[in-house]
């Protein structure tokens, strides 16, 4: 931090303050997660200076015999990993690795995309309205069933009705285990592409606690943070079932990326990536996203035994969806009372909300950041424990119904809220904790 320090003292204050703030906090939101030392030491080299405009020795700039070997080695570890033939580590992130995929196989304003809707836990690029994936392409979502799981049965009947053109299995909000192969077999009766979005629980399938995917979809994508625990950026896996199904698909992911959507990829990220592939290869890493479900159970039985209710009674995978209408809070007042308490989630639908986005009516939590640190079952009981207390000390604060009064409701809620003796007390109990599970 010296150079920075007296080149940008604000922006080196800044940071420090985040890296305290990350180090006093349990960083619960399921999509976030710590890097090691070692992948943000590739993140800030010198491969950030390069342009590398093309694919491996076919680039459209000279000078790039090492970031061609750095890209090479990237494709290679994920190829080992994942068991895939074909892979593309260029994406910027998850959003436009998404994109590219219906960039390659799906025609603008005329082919549908069928994925999770965003209020039953899909993601934006899953065919949200608000999103590119639902402006450009005629979505036509599926819902889960009242019991908060995967509905196969109306996925098939929609799924016969409209023709999709590609199907999305992947979730943001989803705590259960996905039978890849129930939606591959509905893909393949109307003709459909399968796009995996395996973005969250990527390490969970490393590890073998959740299936994978490659057997099934035609297309695998992923994003190289949350359970990887690499940088912010994506990779693009072709399948032997793919490449079956079209020979050419691996060639159109691959423009679609570049020139499609892409200029140069960022060097520095793919070596990052790269080195957290390598990580994740580790017995230590399987050991690692093992003990992430084993967490995520342990706190999902502690909340369960504290009277909350959870989507779909529980949770399979690293993620836990809290639905707040029993306890009469809102999503969002929550949201906020447990970061004064040092316990960061974020406020989050549940599978039929009748509360706006913005004004949930849950939260959802994970487990991965904080086993990063190395917290176990006992740490999980803690927190359950520490979250009940939370809630329960705002459970007085009531959100209007009325829409133009709920934003100056939450300032002055906001307000109390920084000085509520029960949360700060809590704070300082979290704080107490985290001094024994220093960062990596």
């Amino acid at each position: 931090m010296t150079s920075l320090e007296k080149t940008d003292p604000q922006i080196a204050k800044l940071i420090k303050l985040e890296e305290k703030r990350q180090t006093e906090v349990l960083e619960m939101i399921p999509s976030e997660n710590y890097t090691s030392r070692a992948v943000m030491k590739a993140l800030s080299s010198v491969l950030t200076n390069k342009y590398s405009e093309g694919y491996p020795k076919k680039r459209y700039y000279q000078g790039n015999k090492i970031a061609d070997v750095v890209e090479i080695l990237a494709q290679e570890r994920a190829k080992k990993l994942f068991a895939v033939p074909h892979v593309n580590v260029q994406p910027y992130s998850g959003s436009p690795a998404n994109t590219a995929v219906y960039f390659a196989l799906a025609n603008p304003l005329k082919d549908k995309i069928m994925g999770l809707s965003l209020a039953f836990g899909g993601h934006l690029t899953h065919g949200a309205p608000v999103s590119i994936s639902g402006k450009y392409y005629k979505s036509v979502p599926y819902e889960l069933g009242r019991d908060g799981l995967l509905d196969f049965d109306a996925i098939d009947k929609l799924a016969r009705e409209e023709k999709p053109k590609i199907i999305v299995c992947g979730f943001t909000a989803y705590p259960r285990i996905v039978d890849f192969e129930k939606f591959a077999k509905i893909a393949d009766s109307v003709g459909a592409y399968l796009l995996a979005d395996i973005s969250h629980i990527t390490g969970l399938i490393i590890a073998d606690v959740h299936p994978s995917p490659v057997p099934y979809a035609h297309v695998v994508m992923t994003t190289t943070h949350k359970t990887l625990r690499g940088p912010r950026g994506a990779i693009l896996m072709v399948t032997t079932t793919g490449l079956r199904k079209d020979p050419e698909l691996a060639e159109k992911i691959d423009k679609a990326v570049f020139p499609g959507l892409q200029g140069g990829p960022h060097d520095n990220q793919t070596a990052a990536i790269a080195v957290a592939l390598k990580e994740a290869s580790t017995p230590a890493f399987k050991k690692y996203a093992t003990q992430i479900v084993k967490n995520a159970k342990a706190l999902a039985d502690e909340l369960l035994r504290n009277g909350f209710d959870l989507a779909s009674g529980g949770t399979d995978n690293h993620l836990i969806l809290i639905d707040l209408r029993s306890k009469g809070v809102n999503g969002s007042i929550a949201a906020y009372a447990l970061e004064v308490a040092n316990i960061v989630v974020n406020k989050n639908g549940v599978p039929f909300d009748d509360q706006p986005p913005f004004y949930p009516s849950g939260i959802r939590l994970g487990t991965p950041a904080i086993t990063t640190r190395g917290m176990k079952e006992e740490e999980m009981i803690k927190t359950g424990e520490w979250i009940t207390r939370a809630i329960g000390a705002v459970k007085d604060e009531k959100l209007p119904e009325h829409k133009e009064k709920r934003n100056q409701f939450l300032k002055e809620f906001k307000k109390r809220a920084d000085k509520n003796k029960q949360l700060l007390k809590i704070a300082a109990e979290v704080k107490s904790l985290t001094k024994n599970f220093p960062l990596p």
